[in-house]
């Protein structure tokens, strides 16, 4: 199966506005990024599309957005103030710093998982396979070591009495801590789940792989609170779901897999996630987890307020399991670029450079094009009009077939173009961007024609 070019995705996604470096007029910063007028778009557009799957259209789901900065003890709580932490190598020659595991997967194409091992047996890895420095080529490791990823900041104004507290390295906790109060506030009864989209920091080394895995990252997760005795069958739906929702979004099937983990979590009953054929190779895309009672009861322990539940039928008394489903937000936005974007050779044998977006998904629905500039008039009223129903591009430079690709290149499903037809019955021209099809169509008739085709 031959894998795309990564090179030419970001490339395209510079040139065309979804994705720039983050302060790229300084250099950069390294493993950050900003999404631009298109990009934008498009995360925009994914985010809508997963709440509308799994928030709107399920029952007993209840959105959340909870704090980013939230009290410390949560982190201890969750283990995280004393035990989150990356193994880490220095190269000795060039001073750039790796985490061990990803050498391993990266030097084994994917093929070697280095989750279940541990720092000796992947130091004994990298030794014997002498695995060298991506940078600089040399084999001079230093021994791994475990470097926190948690960013550390201070609340207060005086010096000297500031309190540490820390961005938080997952949205998930802000979903156990309000627990009750949704379950108590949306009289929610078992099985239910809380759903957030939001951001995340960890002070990670990024392998380098674009918006793969950044240092500030967006999550889409929920958390579903169940019986011990139908949890199982709620993690098994979840992987249905999971899996459905990409294939609905133009997913090939073949070019995802699901992977269950080598080595669980002492309190996880089950875990395993779904991987992306991405540029790079096989990795992860989103994750489903069995988490049993560990969460809510840690927080019962630390808050010291009880996170039982009450069945209103039995009065049985129970604190609940937690299915989570998450997937990275930046994450699905690489690969639905990297699985829209194609190189078509026509029959006048000229390359088309197109992104086979998902059109509930495409930045611009339709692109209104006035064959000439004098038609620019007529052209910006049916703009005025299609705006209110979508977002629209306009585009009057250059000829109509370099406008056309422009558009093919970030993935606008409609073009409509205005000539002096339009002028004379009220009609445009409307080019599909797969097919490259054109018919001709009222101008009333534009809105229902796009919208019966960008339903998700």
């Amino acid at each position: 199966m031959e894998l795309k070019n990564l090179d030419k995705i970001v490339a395209l996604c510079k040139n065309r506005g979804f994705v720039f470096s983050g302060s790229e007029i300084y250099g950069g910063f390294a493993n950050t990024w900003d999404y631009g007028p298109v990009g934008v778009e498009l995360k925009n557009n994914i985010k809508k599309a997963w709440w509308k799957r799994f928030v709107q259209e399920s029952p007993n789901t209840y959105g959340v957005d909870a704090a980013i900065l939230m009290n410390p003890r949560v982190w201890e709580a969750s283990g995280h103030a004393q035990g989150f932490s990356d193994p880490k190598m220095d190269c000795k020659s060039c001073k750039q710093r790796f985490r061990a595991d990803n050498l391993i997967e990266d030097h084994s194409h994917g093929k070697v998982s280095a989750e279940a091992m541990t720092n000796e047996e992947m130091e004994t890895y990298i030794a014997e396979n002498k695995i060298k420095c991506p940078h600089c080529g040399n084999f001079n490791w230093t021994p791994i070591r475990q470097f926190k990823l948690m960013f550390e900041t201070s609340r207060g104004t005086v010096d000297g009495e500031k309190d540490t507290v820390y961005l938080r390295p997952e949205t998930c906790q802000g979903e156990y801590v309000n627990f009750l109060n949704i379950q108590r506030s949306a009289r929610a009864k078992v099985p239910f789940a809380i759903a957030q989209i939001g951001k995340s920091f960890r002070n990670e080394i990024t392998p380098g792989n674009f918006i793969f895995r950044t240092i500030e990252f967006e999550q889409m997760e929920l958390q579903n609170f169940c019986k011990e005795a139908t949890s199982f069958d709620v993690y098994e739906d979840y992987k249905k779901q999971a899996h459905q929702f990409l294939l609905d979004l133009n997913f090939k099937d073949d070019h995802l897999k699901f992977h269950d983990h080598d080595k669980l979590a002492f309190y996880a009953k089950a875990a395993c996630d779904i991987f992306y054929l991405f540029p790079m190779g096989w990795s992860e895309l989103n994750g489903i987890h069995h988490r049993s009672t560990h969460d809510l009861s840690r927080h019962q322990e630390f808050s010291g307020k009880s996170m039982q539940y009450v069945d209103p039928v039995t009065n049985e008394k129970f604190v609940p399991n937690v299915i989570e489903y998450s997937i990275g937000c930046d994450r699905l936005v690489l690969a639905v670029l990297c699985e829209a974007y194609d190189e078509e050779t026509l029959e006048n044998g000229e390359t088309r450079v197109v992104m086979h977006l998902h059109p509930a998904l495409s930045p611009y629905k339709v692109a209104v094009l006035p064959l000439q500039k004098n038609l620019s008039e007529k052209a910006k009223g049916i703009l005025k009009t299609l705006s209110k129903e979508f977002m629209c591009d306009y585009d009057e430079a250059g000829s109509i077939g370099k406008r056309y690709r422009r558009q093919d290149e970030i993935g606008t499903p409609f073009c409509v173009t205005i000539d002096f037809d339009t002028l004379e019955d009220d009609t445009v021209t409307i080019r599909e961007r797969d097919s490259m099809q054109q018919i001709r169509l009222k101008t009333n008739e534009i809105v229902s024609y796009i919208n019966e085709r960008i339903k998700f």
